[in-house]
């Protein structure tokens, strides 16, 4: 197999992911576990018009506002009539935002007038919209904060745990599963601080991750307690007649989020929740909004196909696959053939694949601990953006060339822009400029790296190819000495096209090594894009390079590529 033909579905989402309570924040004191009043804190209204404008000049199509719902935070918002939660279950001073409180409220981090949080974060879905952007969200639906509690959910809704019997360890009616007689210990207590929190759990919950201990590890989701689906973690068993308790008031959440006019839900976890339930629920939103987007974050590639063709997801992280297989290219120890054995092993499902180089979970390519240079990675995201149709995303930072240097307070040294912690993001507050989103503050550097991130979008959001497009594999006519001087482990081409447009698109992953070589178009390749053999084409590079080549068909097509670089040459007659 060398090609896909897959049929185009128009899907070429560019989704732009914004860590909201980073994203405006133009505070630069950054001390080290620092509070909210010291380091500062993005708000809704910093995302004003300015930066949705920048962001859509960018060429993104989706802005997925990470961080939005309410969750457990060090920060006292008692005044406002909301519960403070025990420090000894909140990572960092600001708190995970993936330990939810209120799955029916926001996080009043965000707010400028907190009483009013909710409206702010409505006018963001409007200004959103009206700038030709749609919006995202998290839905986070395997684990919730161990104090959650909703304090303004709608009249008439049953709170999560509200009429569980704690006296059992599973009961399809439970939200959540018990270690009767057993009382939850925080790590952080275990470690020799202060016994100062106010949370006395029992009995104890098992834990987010699906620990069943009163105890977790440091390491563990501590913070967090498990949903209960109607899988009996304590048999490994489903257990689905009667119908689990939760699966309603999960689909009355998604429905209240849907009504405000948001565009998706990136779910979080979402291999850890059974793949009924999300037929189910999946269903019944589409119903009512078909084009709401469903996008799960999923590592385990033997439920890729269920969780697309049974759950009714649109798109899964392609995370285990090919962000694996470009990170070791980067890093200069993968192999080109891996490619090839990703999009083969996707069989019949690349377009619902979500491909990416940063999230937030993910090390930032800058950093020490991945590539130590932004440009590394071009050839890398030119692929990941141009192999299929389906969509990919960029980090809010990444175009900059954001480093994530240092340790935040929780968050370590470990090359990721924090989640649980309050902090300015130094690379990014270039591009930011105190609100005017202007790159005011950008090097030279960061500046050029950013245009080459929009050429790409613009690449992409221009061409009928990529959009829409079938895609063939040249790889099986180059190695093997086949084409001299073409590197297989090192050099990947491919082409691209529709009756409309044809490209060839040339990666070269090596740091050192300037490609010289031709690039075979087997006859059947040729036959495949209705080219003729023998006809002279002329092939102009239609994204960084001004190379023009006039090229026989059967003749193929020479180049010349520095390292970590790529040429996207048109075909044309």
């Amino acid at each position: 197999m060398n090609t896909n033909f897959a049929l185009p579905v128009n899907d070429k989402l560019i989704i732009y992911q914004a860590f909201t309570r980073l994203f405006g924040n133009s505070n630069t004191t950054n001390q080290p576990n620092g509070s909210r009043d010291e380091n500062g804190v993005g708000t809704f209204r910093d995302i004003n018009d300015a930066a949705l404008r920048a962001i859509r000049q960018f060429g993104a199509t989706h802005v997925w506002y990470t961080g939005i719902l309410e969750h457990a935070t060090q920060t006292d918002y008692s005044a406002h009539g909301i519960t403070p939660d025990d420090p000894d279950v909140v990572k960092g001073r600001a708190g995970s935002p993936y330990a939810v409180k209120d799955y029916y409220d926001v996080d009043p981090d965000l707010a400028t007038d907190v009483p009013n949080r909710m409206a702010e974060f409505d006018a963001l879905v409007q200004r959103t919209h009206a700038h030709g952007l749609k919006v995202i969200i998290d839905f986070i639906p395997n684990h919730v904060a161990r104090q959650y509690h909703s304090d303004v959910r709608p009249a008439g809704v049953v709170d999560l745990g509200q009429q569980d019997d704690t006296s059992v360890g599973f009961s399809p009616g439970n939200n959540f599963y018990y270690l009767p007689g057993q009382a939850f210990v925080s790590p952080e207590r275990s470690e020799g601080r202060p016994n100062e929190g106010t949370l006395h759990e029992f009995p104890a919950k098992v834990t987010g991750s699906g620990s069943i201990t009163a105890r977790p590890d440091i390491n563990d989701w501590y913070e967090t307690v498990k949903l209960n689906y109607g899988y009996n973690v304590f048999e490994n068993r489903l257990q689905l007649d009667p119908q689990p308790a939760t699966w309603q008031q999960m689909l009355d959440i998604l429905l209240f989020w849907a009504d405000k006019g948001i565009d998706g839900f990136r779910c979080d976890m979402a291999q850890l929740v059974p793949v009924e339930f999300w037929q189910w629920a999946i269903g019944r939103v589409k119903q009512r909004y078909p084009r709401l987007l469903f996008i799960a974050e999923i590592y385990e590639t033997h439920l890729y196909r269920p969780f697309i063709f049974q759950g009714g997801f649109d798109y899964l992280y392609d995370k285990v696959g090919l962000y694996d297989a470009l990170r070791r290219l980067i890093e200069g120890h993968g192999s080109c053939y891996e490619l090839t054995q990703v999009w083969q092993q996707q069989g019949d499902y690349p377009s619902h694949m979500l491909r990416f180089l940063e999230t937030h979970d993910e090390q930032r390519i800058a950093s020490r601990f991945f590539a130590g240079d932004p440009w590394a990675a071009i050839p890398a995201m030119t692929l990941a953006a141009t192999m299929h149709t389906g969509p990919y995303l960029l980090y809010f930072g990444q175009e900059v060339g954001e480093p994530a240097n240092g340790a935040e307070g929780f968050s370590g040294d470990d090359g990721r822009t924090t989640i649980f912690d309050y902090w300015g993001v130094p690379g990014w507050q270039g591009w930011l400029n105190r609100g005017q989103y202007d790159g005011g503050g950008l090097t030279d550097d960061q500046r050029n790296l950013r245009g080459v991130y929009q050429q790409l979008n613009y690449l992409v959001n221009g061409s009928d190819a990529i959009q829409n497009g079938h895609f063939y594999d040249l790889q099986w006519a180059n190695d093997n000495g086949q084409s001299p001087g073409y590197d297989a482990h090192q050099v990947y081409s491919f082409l691209r096209y529709t009756d409309r447009q044809k490209l060839l698109i040339v990666c070269n992953f090596s740091a050192q090594t300037t490609v010289d070589t031709t690039v075979r178009l087997p006859r059947h390749a040729l036959d495949t894009l209705q080219l003729d053999p023998q006809h002279t084409y002329q092939l102009t590079d239609i994204f960084l390079h001004h190379v023009q080549l006039d090229v026989v068909g059967q003749a193929g097509v020479p180049v010349t590529i520095p390292p970590r670089s790529v040429w996207v040459l048109e075909i044309k007659s």
